[in-house]
């Protein structure tokens, strides 16, 4: 086959042009690859500083709810349900939640309960709280600091023995004197079944710069819990939304630069190629092969140099991706898989991107004239 040949006689070229569009290809799968877990350790990390959705009742006095921390209002804990029930509403990570203030060992402190957190899109998603087993408590930093509590012990609260499961890390906040319980637990304690002061969610609305989601918001609540009403922290859901821009603007700015780059020098390689071999080419010409077959030589050698590459490519893109992303992202590296979707986009775009690096030299080589050619040489 004579691109067989043309490849092991100018081995040189060829593995230039090999390097070339193999760096494009690994750099494109490897930072492909380590974007994604960007992307989800951006999620995770983000998530993680809190829910930035609270949805109370309607007839909650906002100067108390800003001064206490929550609303004396209590709804019926049902209104999750009709949430949850709605699939295409946009809030996440839903859980409802109970918070009664009592005089406990002569300290003010907040009993707090937790339901389950439930996804009205279905799909499954790490909790971003802790669930506390029926029978036991999580108590806040202070309040065990103060009592000199330690996991195992025992407290006793409006008449019930409960065992403490843990003793929470310090926040600086109104959480660590609180007294965490599932729900339905502190619900039957306080003979407060069904009711609930909020359910915290997380708004999972990607849109454009400048638009405020809380209107939408507002507008699907109004739809669903006319009852309602809901207050976003703002600076949460700005930061989490900036966090994310940053990382997709950075993706697609410096991943094309790569490519753009490493094709330029598959083509300036082909370019050369065409330029030592115009003796050649005009040879080729006086022995009668149609401008066609010239230029299918150097396009099937880059069909052939885009198949390679692509394999290769792949490879080394994965190795490098799994070498450091582990190290990288602390929380999510070590979910990274690899894609064969990148492998079936890499086969497709590298041939294609070779072939159309070299088209150029390509048709520029076909159509020269043989006698001036050689005539020159």
């Amino acid at each position: 086959m004579l691109v067989l040949k043309e490849i092991l006689y100018r081995k040189s070229n060829f593995i230039l042009a090999l390097l070339a569009l193999g760096v494009a290809v690994s750099l494109f799968v490897s930072f492909f690859s380590l974007s994604q877990a960007l992307k989800r350790e951006t999620i995770r990390l983000t998530r993680d500083m809190g829910f930035n959705l609270r949805i109370i009742s309607a007839k909650t006095d906002m100067n108390e709810f800003w001064l206490t921390g929550y609303s004396d209002n209590t709804m019926p804990q049902d209104y999750l349900k009709q949430l949850i029930s709605f699939k295409d509403i946009s809030y996440a990570h839903l859980t409802a939640t109970l918070y009664h203030k009592i005089v406990w060992n002569d300290q003010e402190v907040i009993l707090t309960g937790i339901s389950p957190e439930f996804e009205p899109s279905g799909r499954k998603k790490t909790a971003m709280l802790f669930s506390v087993t029926p029978g036991t408590v999580y108590i806040g930093y202070q309040l065990a600091r103060q009592f000199n509590l330690q996991p195992g012990d025992s407290i006793e609260l409006e008449g019930t023995k409960m065992k403490i499961a843990k003793t929470m890390a310090e926040t600086g906040t109104a959480e660590d004197i609180k007294i965490y319980l599932e729900l339905s637990e502190l619900q039957t304690l306080l003979h407060m079944e069904n009711e609930v002061n909020e359910i915290k969610a997380i708004n999972c609305l990607c849109l454009a710069e400048g638009v405020d989601p809380i209107e939408y918001l507002r507008e699907q609540l109004e739809e669903i819990l006319p009852q309602t009403q809901v207050v976003m922290n703002k600076t949460i859901a700005l930061a989490r939304k900036r966090q994310r821009h940053t990382i997709d603007n950075y993706f697609s700015m410096v991943l094309p630069v790569i490519i753009f780059v490493c094709l330029i020098w598959v083509g300036v390689l082909a370019m050369i190629n065409v330029n030592e071999r115009k003796k050649e080419i005009g040879i080729y010409k006086a022995l009668g092969f149609q401008p066609f077959n010239i230029a299918w030589l150097f396009i099937s050698k880059s069909l052939l140099l885009g198949i390679v590459a692509s394999l290769i490519g792949f490879g080394l893109g994965n190795v490098m991706a799994f070498r450091f992303g582990p190290r990288i992202f602390k929380i999510t590296g070590d979910s990274m898989q690899v894609d064969l979707t990148l492998l079936w986009w890499s086969l497709l775009a590298a041939p294609l991107c070779a072939m159309m690096a070299t088209l150029i030299p390509a048709l520029l080589a076909s159509f020269q004239d043989p006698a001036k050619i050689l005539r020159l040489e």
